[in-house]
């Protein structure tokens, strides 16, 4: 599966896009009061990637092992420091609605997070190369 990302910004224009297998999707984010930028800074999108990787896994896992789930809610939380440091203290809680047992959901959602794959790419780190 090829993901990809693209930003076109100009003053108060910012047009975004992600796309899967060449499966385009627009983004609507606001440009900055500024005018130039995002209205959303990168950790902030980074969090929204985490909590929405774990929120589509449990639903996928869960369709695996036939267990209904009526409502997810997740909250990621990170915290930045000064200008090119990375980001630490990551963590985060989760709320599954459904019928199923409590150590039923307990364990999807303690495998969930075994297999989430952005998850998965920050704990093991990665290389991130600049093209020219």
């Amino acid at each position: 599966m090829k993901i990809s990302a693209n930003i076109k910004s100009s003053f108060n224009q910012h047009e975004t896009s992600v796309q899967t297998n060449g499966a385009e999707k627009n983004l609507q984010i606001a440009p900055k009061p500024t005018g130039f930028g995002s209205s959303i800074n990168g950790g902030e999108l980074l969090m929204l990637s985490l909590a929405t990787c774990f929120c589509n896994d449990i639903y996928r896992e869960a369709v695996k092992r036939n267990i209904m789930i009526s409502a997810v809610e997740v909250t990621f939380a990170g915290e930045f420091g000064g200008e090119g440091e990375p980001g630490y203290n990551f963590s985060y809680k989760t709320n599954v609605v459904s019928d199923a047992p409590a150590p039923v959901i307990e364990e999807l959602i303690r495998y969930t997070d075994e297999v989430a794959e952005i998850h998965n790419t920050l704990r093991k780190g990665l290389n991130i190369t600049l093209k020219t």
